[in-house]
């Protein structure tokens, strides 16, 4: 269980929150405090105030994969596997086991193809698949996505939401401007001006957005 208690940091304020384990859509606003909270969720940001913890563990003592909205950001190195394998060698695991992992979760992820291809020549969803495969070759408890769809075709979310279902990660933490991707999570975050509005399942939290662009279509089209 991720817990959460009179969290501060600059403008964003949360009293009380628990997630569990599952896949868990954060939405709002831009300026909610979405960024921030995965930040925070992710042990990049340090709360000013208040407790976060992830299975009684801070988020800086946890296994956690963090993949920003804008791919580039991401990567570092020149080709796919170098990318992936990485923090392997930054950890000087054995040759062979950071080979063997690193074709491992580019097998999973449907992207052996691009072993060798340099980053510059990959689309920006394939640029996606591999921030997501190096921040899963881990195998972290914890997977945070900041709008990783927002610049993707359905099919491409498609194949990169199967590729995290099929790793196994305890917790999937991602902010989206998808309200259809959202609705098909375990849970929902809603967020704004700093603060948590509602939340709940998407069964739970939708309806309070019925008057709302958060409202999903589908949604609106079946009432």
């Amino acid at each position: 269980m991720i817990m959460i208690d009179n969290l501060r940091f600059r403008t964003l304020a949360v009293s009380e929150l628990r997630i569990p384990p599952g896949t868990t859509a954060v939405i709002g606003p831009n300026g909610s405090g979405k960024t921030t909270f995965l930040k925070l969720l992710a042990g990049i940001h340090l709360p000013e105030s208040g407790t976060m913890t992830i299975d009684g563990r801070l988020p800086r003592e946890t296994e956690t994969g963090w993949v920003d909205e804008f791919p580039d950001r991401n990567i570092l190195f020149c080709t796919a596997f170098d990318e992936i394998a990485s923090s392997l060698r930054f950890r000087f695991l054995p040759c062979r086991e950071i080979t063997e992992r690193s074709k491992s979760v580019m097998k999973l992820a449907g992207i052996s193809h691009l072993m060798t291809r340099p980053i510059r020549e990959l689309s920006g969803g394939e640029k996606v698949l591999v921030a997501v495969a190096a921040a899963l070759v881990l195998h972290p408890e914890v997977l945070v996505l900041d709008e990783y769809d927002s610049h993707l075709d359905g099919d491409r979310v498609s194949q990169i939401g199967e590729f995290i279902r099929k790793s196994g990660v305890r917790y999937v933490i991602h902010s989206t401007q998808d309200t259809e991707s959202a609705a098909r999570a375990d849970r929902v975050i809603f967020f704004r001006n700093g603060t948590i509005s509602c939340t709940g399942t998407p069964e739970t939290v939708f309806p309070q957005l019925e008057d709302t662009l958060y409202f999903p279509l589908s949604w609106r089209c079946r009432a």
